[in-house]
Protein backbone atom coordinates (compact mmCIF):
# COMPACT_ATOMS: atom_id res chain seq x y z
CA UNK A 1 0.00 0.00 0.00
CA UNK A 2 1.64 3.50 1.04
CA UNK A 3 4.45 2.68 3.23
CA UNK A 4 2.45 3.50 6.33
CA UNK A 5 3.40 2.72 10.33
CA UNK A 6 1.42 -0.04 12.07
CA UNK A 7 -0.74 0.72 14.53
CA UNK A 8 -2.00 -2.64 16.83
CA UNK A 9 -5.53 -2.76 17.81
CA UNK A 10 -6.18 -5.47 19.72
CA UNK A 11 -4.38 -8.17 17.62
CA UNK A 12 -6.04 -5.91 14.29
CA UNK A 13 -2.77 -4.21 12.76
CA UNK A 14 -3.63 -1.05 10.77
CA UNK A 15 -1.23 0.17 8.08
CA UNK A 16 2.18 -1.25 6.77
CA UNK A 17 1.63 -3.85 4.57
CA UNK A 18 -1.49 -5.29 6.18
CA UNK A 19 -4.72 -5.83 4.40
CA UNK A 20 -7.26 -2.96 4.48
CA UNK A 21 -9.14 -3.57 7.41
CA UNK A 22 -12.58 -3.26 7.45
CA UNK A 23 -14.74 -1.74 10.76
CA UNK A 24 -18.41 -0.60 11.21
CA UNK A 25 -19.92 0.91 14.35
CA UNK A 26 -23.40 -0.07 16.43
CA UNK A 27 -26.42 2.08 16.07
CA UNK A 28 -27.54 0.80 19.83
CA UNK A 29 -27.90 2.47 23.14
CA UNK A 30 -24.82 1.31 24.07
CA UNK A 31 -25.42 0.91 27.37
CA UNK A 32 -28.02 -1.68 26.01
CA UNK A 33 -25.48 -4.43 26.55
CA UNK A 34 -27.12 -7.34 25.45
CA UNK A 35 -28.00 -5.71 22.20
CA UNK A 36 -25.15 -3.80 21.76
CA UNK A 37 -23.36 -7.87 21.56
CA UNK A 38 -25.80 -8.64 19.59
CA UNK A 39 -25.25 -6.36 16.66
CA UNK A 40 -21.52 -6.21 16.67
CA UNK A 41 -21.60 -10.59 16.63
CA UNK A 42 -24.07 -9.61 13.66
CA UNK A 43 -21.31 -7.43 11.94
CA UNK A 44 -18.81 -9.96 12.66
CA UNK A 45 -20.55 -12.89 10.88
CA UNK A 46 -20.10 -10.04 7.75
CA UNK A 47 -16.94 -9.77 8.33
CA UNK A 48 -16.35 -6.80 10.38
CA UNK A 49 -12.51 -6.73 12.13
CA UNK A 50 -13.35 -3.87 14.43
CA UNK A 51 -16.00 -2.08 15.65
CA UNK A 52 -16.71 1.37 17.72
CA UNK A 53 -19.64 1.66 20.06
CA UNK A 54 -20.94 5.42 21.16
CA UNK A 55 -19.73 6.55 24.75
CA UNK A 56 -22.13 9.61 24.97
CA UNK A 57 -22.59 9.66 28.62
CA UNK A 58 -21.27 8.03 31.91
CA UNK A 59 -24.11 5.64 31.97
CA UNK A 60 -22.74 4.21 28.08
CA UNK A 61 -19.04 4.25 29.85
CA UNK A 62 -20.12 2.04 32.79
CA UNK A 63 -21.38 -0.98 30.08
CA UNK A 64 -17.82 -0.92 28.54
CA UNK A 65 -16.22 -3.58 30.50
CA UNK A 66 -18.84 -5.84 30.07
CA UNK A 67 -18.78 -5.50 26.00
CA UNK A 68 -15.31 -5.82 25.83
CA UNK A 69 -15.02 -8.65 27.54
CA UNK A 70 -17.72 -10.81 25.49
CA UNK A 71 -17.21 -9.39 22.43
CA UNK A 72 -15.47 -11.37 19.71
CA UNK A 73 -13.53 -8.19 18.24
CA UNK A 74 -11.92 -5.30 19.57
CA UNK A 75 -13.71 -2.34 21.06
CA UNK A 76 -12.99 1.10 20.07
CA UNK A 77 -14.81 3.94 22.14
CA UNK A 78 -16.03 7.01 20.78
CA UNK A 79 -15.51 9.95 22.67
CA UNK A 80 -16.63 13.63 22.15
CA UNK A 81 -16.52 16.35 24.30
CA UNK A 82 -16.20 14.87 27.06
CA UNK A 83 -12.19 13.73 28.51
CA UNK A 84 -13.95 11.95 31.85
CA UNK A 85 -14.98 9.73 29.32
CA UNK A 86 -12.16 9.27 27.41
CA UNK A 87 -10.37 8.20 31.02
CA UNK A 88 -13.40 5.81 31.47
CA UNK A 89 -12.87 3.97 28.44
CA UNK A 90 -9.31 3.70 28.93
CA UNK A 91 -10.31 1.97 32.49
CA UNK A 92 -12.94 -0.48 30.61
CA UNK A 93 -9.89 -1.79 28.51
CA UNK A 94 -11.03 -0.51 25.12
CA UNK A 95 -8.82 -1.90 21.98
CA UNK A 96 -9.02 1.87 21.15
CA UNK A 97 -10.16 5.48 21.89
CA UNK A 98 -11.30 7.80 18.60
CA UNK A 99 -11.18 11.69 19.39
CA UNK A 100 -12.94 14.14 18.28
CA UNK A 101 -10.40 17.52 18.19
CA UNK A 102 -13.13 19.68 16.98
CA UNK A 103 -14.89 19.03 20.21
CA UNK A 104 -12.01 18.16 22.72
CA UNK A 105 -9.50 21.41 22.62
CA UNK A 106 -8.45 20.92 26.16
CA UNK A 107 -4.78 21.11 25.79
CA UNK A 108 -4.40 19.66 29.17
CA UNK A 109 -6.71 17.15 28.93
CA UNK A 110 -5.69 15.93 25.50
CA UNK A 111 -2.06 15.48 26.90
CA UNK A 112 -3.15 13.49 30.29
CA UNK A 113 -5.28 10.97 28.20
CA UNK A 114 -2.09 10.75 26.00
CA UNK A 115 0.13 9.70 29.07
CA UNK A 116 -3.02 7.25 30.13
CA UNK A 117 -3.64 5.80 27.03
CA UNK A 118 0.29 5.60 26.05
CA UNK A 119 0.86 3.66 29.44
CA UNK A 120 -2.26 0.70 28.81
CA UNK A 121 -0.43 1.33 24.74
CA UNK A 122 -4.00 1.59 23.69
CA UNK A 123 -4.04 3.65 20.07
CA UNK A 124 -5.91 6.81 19.63
CA UNK A 125 -7.85 7.85 16.07
CA UNK A 126 -7.64 11.57 15.41
CA UNK A 127 -11.04 11.53 13.77
CA UNK A 128 -11.19 15.07 11.99
CA UNK A 129 -14.76 15.68 10.92
CA UNK A 130 -15.43 18.98 8.74
CA UNK A 131 -18.57 19.64 10.23
CA UNK A 132 -17.03 19.80 13.59
CA UNK A 133 -14.32 21.51 13.17
CA UNK A 134 -12.58 23.83 15.53
CA UNK A 135 -14.07 27.50 15.79
CA UNK A 136 -10.96 28.90 15.70
CA UNK A 137 -10.18 26.76 12.66
CA UNK A 138 -12.81 27.64 10.50
CA UNK A 139 -12.47 31.08 10.68
CA UNK A 140 -8.99 30.77 9.29
CA UNK A 141 -9.45 28.16 6.91
CA UNK A 142 -13.33 27.54 6.42
CA UNK A 143 -14.52 24.20 6.33
CA UNK A 144 -11.64 23.15 3.74
CA UNK A 145 -9.49 20.01 3.20
CA UNK A 146 -6.70 22.40 4.05
CA UNK A 147 -8.96 23.29 7.27
CA UNK A 148 -9.01 19.87 8.15
CA UNK A 149 -5.56 18.52 8.10
CA UNK A 150 -4.63 21.17 10.12
CA UNK A 151 -7.37 19.88 12.57
CA UNK A 152 -4.96 16.92 12.63
CA UNK A 153 -2.06 18.40 12.40
CA UNK A 154 -2.71 20.20 16.08
CA UNK A 155 -4.03 17.08 17.74
CA UNK A 156 -1.01 14.97 16.76
CA UNK A 157 1.36 17.41 17.85
CA UNK A 158 -0.29 17.57 21.35
CA UNK A 159 0.01 13.82 21.60
CA UNK A 160 3.51 13.83 20.62
CA UNK A 161 4.38 16.44 22.90
CA UNK A 162 3.60 13.87 25.33
CA UNK A 163 5.21 10.34 23.54
CA UNK A 164 2.51 9.27 21.76
CA UNK A 165 2.79 8.27 18.64
CA UNK A 166 0.39 5.17 18.21
CA UNK A 167 -2.06 7.09 16.26
CA UNK A 168 -4.41 6.42 13.31
CA UNK A 169 -5.85 9.66 11.51
CA UNK A 170 -9.48 10.26 9.63
CA UNK A 171 -10.19 13.42 7.28
CA UNK A 172 -13.79 12.96 6.52
CA UNK A 173 -15.90 15.04 4.77
CA UNK A 174 -19.73 14.49 3.52
CA UNK A 175 -18.00 16.36 0.14
CA UNK A 176 -16.59 13.72 -1.95
CA UNK A 177 -14.00 16.03 -3.10
CA UNK A 178 -12.87 17.35 0.21
CA UNK A 179 -12.52 14.05 1.82
CA UNK A 180 -10.23 13.09 -1.03
CA UNK A 181 -8.14 16.18 -1.20
CA UNK A 182 -7.90 16.23 2.71
CA UNK A 183 -6.62 12.54 2.56
CA UNK A 184 -4.16 13.47 -0.26
CA UNK A 185 -2.74 16.47 1.54
CA UNK A 186 -2.21 13.98 4.71
CA UNK A 187 -0.75 11.49 2.80
CA UNK A 188 1.94 13.07 1.47
CA UNK A 189 3.18 14.59 4.62
CA UNK A 190 2.83 11.59 7.28
CA UNK A 191 3.02 8.31 7.38
CA UNK A 192 0.52 7.85 9.98
CA UNK A 193 -2.18 5.32 8.76
CA UNK A 194 -5.31 6.70 7.41
CA UNK A 195 -9.18 5.59 8.26
CA UNK A 196 -11.07 6.44 5.47
CA UNK A 197 -14.65 7.30 4.86
CA UNK A 198 -16.99 9.96 3.38
CA UNK A 199 -19.18 10.78 6.90
CA UNK A 200 -23.27 11.17 6.26
CA UNK A 201 -23.26 9.97 2.92
CA UNK A 202 -26.72 9.41 3.71
CA UNK A 203 -28.75 5.91 2.79
CA UNK A 204 -29.22 3.86 0.00
CA UNK A 205 -28.12 4.58 -3.44
CA UNK A 206 -26.93 7.80 -2.70
CA UNK A 207 -25.24 6.62 0.54
CA UNK A 208 -23.40 3.64 -1.57
CA UNK A 209 -22.37 5.92 -4.50
CA UNK A 210 -20.94 8.84 -2.36
CA UNK A 211 -18.87 5.93 -0.21
CA UNK A 212 -17.50 4.11 -3.15
CA UNK A 213 -16.24 6.93 -5.18
CA UNK A 214 -14.78 8.63 -2.07
CA UNK A 215 -13.18 5.34 -0.61
CA UNK A 216 -12.46 3.49 -3.98
CA UNK A 217 -10.62 6.66 -5.53
CA UNK A 218 -8.00 6.69 -2.13
CA UNK A 219 -7.29 3.29 -2.21
CA UNK A 220 -6.95 2.93 -5.91
CA UNK A 221 -3.79 5.64 -5.08
CA UNK A 222 -2.80 3.88 -2.47
CA UNK A 223 -4.35 5.71 0.30
CA UNK A 224 -5.85 4.51 3.01
CA UNK A 225 -5.36 1.14 5.35
CA UNK A 226 -8.67 1.09 7.41
CA UNK A 227 -12.28 1.68 6.21
CA UNK A 228 -15.69 2.29 7.55
CA UNK A 229 -18.76 2.78 5.14
CA UNK A 230 -21.15 5.22 6.65
CA UNK A 231 -24.33 4.44 5.56
CA UNK A 232 -27.86 5.42 7.24
CA UNK A 233 -28.83 1.67 6.97
CA UNK A 234 -27.93 -1.32 8.81
CA UNK A 235 -24.94 -1.67 9.79
CA UNK A 236 -24.23 -5.62 8.50
CA UNK A 237 -25.15 -3.15 4.74
CA UNK A 238 -21.40 -0.87 5.42
CA UNK A 239 -19.41 -4.09 5.61
CA UNK A 240 -21.27 -5.91 2.93
CA UNK A 241 -20.61 -2.50 0.58
CA UNK A 242 -16.92 -2.23 2.05
CA UNK A 243 -16.17 -5.73 0.91
CA UNK A 244 -17.74 -4.84 -2.65
CA UNK A 245 -15.66 -1.71 -3.01
CA UNK A 246 -12.40 -3.70 -1.55
CA UNK A 247 -13.09 -6.48 -4.01
CA UNK A 248 -13.53 -4.42 -7.08
CA UNK A 249 -10.43 -2.90 -6.48
CA UNK A 250 -8.41 -6.29 -5.76
CA UNK A 251 -7.56 -5.54 -2.41
CA UNK A 252 -9.50 -8.12 0.02
CA UNK A 253 -11.70 -11.50 -1.40
CA UNK A 254 -14.42 -12.30 1.14
CA UNK A 255 -17.76 -13.93 0.44
CA UNK A 256 -20.15 -14.26 -2.95
CA UNK A 257 -19.08 -11.85 -5.54
CA UNK A 258 -21.98 -11.74 -7.41
CA UNK A 259 -22.16 -11.19 -11.33
CA UNK A 260 -25.69 -10.57 -12.65
CA UNK A 261 -27.24 -8.48 -15.79
CA UNK A 262 -28.87 -5.83 -15.84
CA UNK A 263 -31.76 -7.79 -17.50
CA UNK A 264 -33.45 -6.73 -20.61
CA UNK A 265 -36.49 -8.40 -22.72
CA UNK A 266 -34.62 -11.63 -23.01
CA UNK A 267 -34.26 -12.35 -19.24
CA UNK A 268 -35.80 -15.93 -18.73
CA UNK A 269 -35.04 -15.87 -14.73
CA UNK A 270 -36.24 -13.76 -11.95
CA UNK A 271 -32.37 -12.24 -11.91
CA UNK A 272 -33.27 -9.19 -9.55
CA UNK A 273 -35.35 -11.71 -6.85
CA UNK A 274 -33.11 -14.34 -7.34
CA UNK A 275 -29.67 -12.13 -6.34
CA UNK A 276 -30.98 -10.24 -3.45
CA UNK A 277 -32.28 -13.29 -1.96
CA UNK A 278 -29.21 -15.10 -2.63
CA UNK A 279 -27.26 -11.70 -1.23
CA UNK A 280 -29.01 -11.68 2.07
CA UNK A 281 -28.79 -15.46 2.55
CA UNK A 282 -25.47 -15.83 2.16
CA UNK A 283 -24.01 -12.55 3.95
CA UNK A 284 -22.01 -15.01 6.65
CA UNK A 285 -20.00 -16.70 4.02
CA UNK A 286 -15.99 -16.17 4.59
CA UNK A 287 -14.51 -18.04 1.41
CA UNK A 288 -14.43 -15.99 -1.58
CA UNK A 289 -16.94 -17.60 -4.42
CA UNK A 290 -18.04 -15.86 -7.89
CA UNK A 291 -21.55 -16.46 -8.80
CA UNK A 292 -22.64 -15.47 -12.19
CA UNK A 293 -26.95 -14.65 -12.39
CA UNK A 294 -27.31 -14.01 -16.15
CA UNK A 295 -30.93 -13.87 -17.47
CA UNK A 296 -30.32 -14.96 -21.63
CA UNK A 297 -27.04 -16.78 -22.81
CA UNK A 298 -26.27 -13.99 -24.55
CA UNK A 299 -23.16 -13.00 -22.28
CA UNK A 300 -24.38 -15.60 -19.86
CA UNK A 301 -22.81 -18.59 -21.14
CA UNK A 302 -18.90 -16.52 -21.06
CA UNK A 303 -19.98 -15.80 -17.96
CA UNK A 304 -21.06 -18.90 -15.93
CA UNK A 305 -18.36 -20.28 -17.72
CA UNK A 306 -15.21 -18.40 -16.29
CA UNK A 307 -17.22 -18.37 -12.57
CA UNK A 308 -17.48 -20.83 -9.60
CA UNK A 309 -21.29 -20.95 -10.54
CA UNK A 310 -23.44 -19.44 -12.75
CA UNK A 311 -27.09 -19.84 -13.80
CA UNK A 312 -28.10 -18.92 -16.87
CA UNK A 313 -32.01 -18.43 -18.24
CA UNK A 314 -33.49 -20.32 -20.80
CA UNK A 315 -36.80 -20.96 -21.94
CA UNK A 316 -37.10 -24.23 -19.78
CA UNK A 317 -35.45 -22.77 -16.65
CA UNK A 318 -32.11 -21.77 -14.89
CA UNK A 319 -28.72 -24.16 -16.61
CA UNK A 320 -26.91 -24.01 -13.84
CA UNK A 321 -23.01 -24.15 -14.34
CA UNK A 322 -20.24 -25.40 -11.71
CA UNK A 323 -16.65 -24.41 -12.81
CA UNK A 324 -17.31 -24.17 -16.19
CA UNK A 325 -19.55 -27.05 -16.87
CA UNK A 326 -23.59 -27.53 -17.18
CA UNK A 327 -24.35 -29.44 -14.29
CA UNK A 328 -28.51 -29.38 -14.25
CA UNK A 329 -31.41 -27.34 -15.34
CA UNK A 330 -33.22 -25.54 -12.34
CA UNK A 331 -37.07 -25.89 -13.71
CA UNK A 332 -38.86 -25.22 -10.00
CA UNK A 333 -42.24 -23.40 -9.71
CA UNK A 334 -40.92 -20.44 -7.72
CA UNK A 335 -38.05 -18.21 -7.34
CA UNK A 336 -37.59 -19.16 -3.43
CA UNK A 337 -36.91 -22.56 -4.58
CA UNK A 338 -34.54 -21.42 -7.32
CA UNK A 339 -33.02 -19.63 -4.16
CA UNK A 340 -32.47 -22.61 -2.39
CA UNK A 341 -31.01 -24.88 -4.45
CA UNK A 342 -28.42 -22.01 -5.69
CA UNK A 343 -28.01 -21.48 -1.83
CA UNK A 344 -27.65 -24.83 -1.20
CA UNK A 345 -25.31 -25.83 -4.23
CA UNK A 346 -23.04 -22.79 -3.67
CA UNK A 347 -22.57 -23.63 0.48
CA UNK A 348 -21.65 -27.50 -0.58
CA UNK A 349 -18.97 -26.12 -2.91
CA UNK A 350 -17.29 -24.17 -0.56
CA UNK A 351 -17.18 -27.13 1.71
CA UNK A 352 -16.39 -29.59 -0.26
CA UNK A 353 -14.15 -27.30 -3.57
CA UNK A 354 -16.45 -29.19 -5.69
Amino acid sequence: MNGTRVVDVGGVKIGGDNPVVVQSMTNTATEDVERTLRQVRGLVERGCELVRVAVPDSTAGKALPKIVKNSPVPIIADIHYSPELAFMALEAGVDKLRLNPGNITEEEAIGDIAKEARARAIPIRVGVNSGSLDREIVEEFGRSAEAMVVSAEREIALLKREGFEDIVVSLKSSEVNTTIEANEIFSERYDYPLHLGVTEAGGGRSGLVKSSIGIGALLQRGIGDTIRVSLTADPREEVAAAYDILRSLGLRDRGMDLVSCPTCGRTQVEVEEIGRQLEERLGDLEDPVRVALMGCSVNGIGEAGSSDIGVVGTARGGVLYVNGEQEELISAATTEAVVDRLESRIRNYLKNGE
